[in-house]
C-alpha cells in the first residue's frame, strides 16, 4: 500500500469517528494534519478495542497486546503493511515523536477494561496522565516543542478536559458502570461509588452537590494552570488550546448550574462559541492575558 493511501485511511477513520476533525484540523499547519490523523487512528481502534463489542474483559487485553506489538514492529519497520501503523511508523520517524506516550496510551485502555471506579485522587491523576496527557505531548513534538516548562503545563491542560468529560458524562458513564468521582470526593457527600453504581444514581442528583463542586474547583484550577502555555505556542495552535480553554470554562460551569448533574447531560451549543470567538482571540494574540484573567 502506498504511504499516502495509508494515510488517507487514516483520515477517513478521523472524519467518520470524530464529527469536528475536518473543522478541528483546520487549526493545524496543513503539513502536520495527517500525522494527526495517524495517532487519532491509532489510539481510535485502541479505544474500541476497550469498550466497543461483547469479547470479555481478557480478550480484549490480549487484543491491546496485539495492537501494541504493531506499535513496536512500526517504529522499527518501515515495511510494516498495516495502513494505520504504516502512516503512524512514517510520522514516529518524521517528527522524532516520543513513543512512549503512545505506549502510554494503551496503559489507560487496558485500564478502561479492568477498572471502573477510583478511590482517590491520585488514582483518577495516574489514569489521565496515561489517557490525556500523552495526545497533548505528542501534538507539541510535532511542533517541535519539547521544554519541560510546556509540557508540565500541557499536561495540565490535557488532564483537565479529560475530567470536564467525565463531569458532562455522568449521566452516561454511570449506567455503562464507571464512576469517575473519585471515593474521596462522594464521601464528602455521604455517598460511596458502589451505591452510584448499583442504584438509580438519578436518585442521588440533590445530594451529589459537594463532590460536583470539588471536582469543578478542582479541574478549574488545572485549566488556569495550564493557561501558561499559551505564549509558549505558535499562533495557529495557540489559538486552538484557547479556544479549547474557553471551552472547558464554559462547560464546568453549564456544569455546575445542572438541576440533576446525574441524568442531565450538558453541551456547548453553537452560538456559545459564536460569542466565545473574540474572547478566545484576544487571548491567542495576548496570552498573559488569559492567566491573568482566570486568576483575577
Amino acid at each position: 500500500m502506498p504511504l499516502a493511501e495509508a494515510y488517507r485511511h487514516c483520515t477517513a477513520i478521523a472524519e467518520q469517528h470524530y464529527e469536528n476533525f475536518p473543522t478541528a484540523s483546520k487549526l493545524i499547519r496543513r503539513d502536520l494534519r495527517p500525522a494527526v490523523a495517524a495517532i487519532y487512528a491509532f489510539a481510535r481502534h485502541a479505544d474500541d478495542l476497550a469498550d466497543e463489542g461483547d469479547a470479555p474483559p481478557e480478550m480484549r487485553i490480549k487484543q491491546i497486546d496485539a495492537w501494541e506489538t504493531l506499535l513496536e514492529r512500526c517504529e522499527k519497520d518501515a515495511g510494516i503493511e498495516h495502513p494505520i501503523f504504516m502512516a503512524l511508523g512514517d510520522s514516529i520517524r518524521r517528527y522524532q515523536l516520543p513513543t512512549d506516550e503512545l505506549h502510554n496510551l494503551l496503559v489507560a485502555f487496558r485500564m478502561d477494561v479492568s477498572l471502573h471506579a477510583y478511590a482517590s485522587l491520585d488514582e483518577l491523576m495516574f489514569y489521565c496522565r496515561h489517557s490525556a496527557n500523552p495526545i497533548g505531548r505528542l501534538v507539541l513534538a510535532l511542533h517541535g516543542i519539547t521544554k519541560a516548562e510546556a509540557l508540565h503545563h500541557s499536561d495540565k491542560i490535557c488532564t483537565a478536559l479529560q475530567l470536564v468529560n467525565f463531569w458532562q458524562d455522568l449521566s452516561i458513564d454511570l449506567p455503562r458502570g464507571r464512576c469517575y468521582l473519585p471515593e474521596v470526593w462522594l464521601a464528602e457527600a455521604g455517598l460511596s461509588g458502589q451505591q452510584l453504581l448499583h442504584s438509580n444514581s438519578e436518585d442521588y442528583s440533590s445530594q451529589i452537590s459537594p463532590a460536583l463542586a470539588l471536582a469543578i474547583q478542582s479541574t478549574s484550577g488545572l485549566l488556569n494552570e495550564g493557561a501558561a502555555l499559551l505564549p509558549m505556542l505558535p499562533f495557529r495552535l495557540r489559538l486552538q488550546i484557547a479556544a479549547t480553554l474557553k471551552g472547558g470554562h464554559r462547560m464546568l460551569e453549564k456544569i455546575s448550574r445542572l438541576r440533576e448533574p446525574l441524568s442531565q447531560r450538558p453541551r456547548i451549543e453553537g452560538y456559545e462559541w459564536t460569542m466565545m470567538a473574540l474572547p478566545t482571540l484576544i487571548w491567542a494574540l495576548l496570552p498573559s492575558l488569559a492567566r491573568r484573567e482566570r486568576t483575577a
